[in-house]
């Protein structure tokens, strides 16, 4: 397992301390001082620990898990001026209305899957024993038009690998925001010990496989008659990347 991604907390409090802000996505100082059975002025010292080790953030009283410290990324193509950055909390609402958008004509099975797990939990980004998971987003304005997702395991065994989704709603497709979207998140992945990424799409999808090989990944598998759309069963083709 990656070094970077371990978790060693040092102190059974601390551990709490970030369980909860973990488990919540994020919260306040009142937050944690009326849920755990913790000192308060040990609390705040606990945080500040964390925050120090780059395990928890703190913005006008609000903690947050620590998950990616790079500045947001601007960009212009044609007449669209569109950033790219590390999701927060506050994005879940838009980033699953985005998601269940690019997946509402079954095309996108995985991203479908990631919407409802993450509408289901009420929790973005995820950083525990079992699991890391990431996004970031494309927006315009205030509106979340694509994101790029990665979701690893903690488990030894799996710890080199990823599942990655990506996707732009419709409108806003053709102007490089996929491309800019799916450099940030194999970045992200180098960045953080993994060494080959995997996404799965229908083979009717030939739309997201196209732009995948494109791009340098490759159809490892394929699964025949895996998903069944309506009353058709279709292949499900499965592609990696090596990072």
């Amino acid at each position: 397992m990656d070094t970077e991604r371990r978790l060693e907390f040092g102190h059974d409090d601390r551990e709490q301390v970030y369980n909860y802000v973990e488990r919540h996505g994020e919260c306040s100082f009142d937050d944690l001082e009326s849920s755990l059975r913790i000192d308060p002025r040990g609390i705040r010292h606990h945080v500040a620990i964390l925050r120090r080790d780059g395990y928890l953030t703190v913005e006008d009283d609000t903690v947050a898990v620590a998950f990616d410290d790079a500045a947001a990324e601007e960009h212009r193509a044609d007449d669209v001026e569109f950033v790219v950055r590390p999701a927060r909390q506050s994005d879940l609402a838009g980033l699953v209305g985005a998601i269940r958008q690019v997946a509402d004509d079954g095309s996108y099975i995985e991203a479908e899957s990631v919407a409802d797990v993450v509408d289901h939990e009420d929790v973005l980004l995820r950083h525990n024993e079992v699991e890391e998971r990431m996004f970031f987003v494309a927006t315009v304005g205030e509106d979340v038009v694509g994101w790029v997702h990665l979701a690893g395991s903690e488990l030894e065994k799996l710890a080199h690998t990823a599942k990655l989704t990506v996707g732009v709603i419709e409108t806003y497709r053709g102007h490089g925001i996929g491309s800019h979207l799916l450099e940030r998140g194999l970045e992200w992945a180098q960045g953080r010990g993994y060494e080959k990424l995997y996404n799965s799409a229908p083979s009717t999808n030939e739309d997201a496989i196209a732009f995948l090989e494109a791009r340098g990944w490759e159809v490892e598998a394929r699964r025949a008659d895996h998903y069944r759309l309506g009353d058709d069963y279709v292949d499900e083709v499965m592609m990696a990347r090596r990072l």
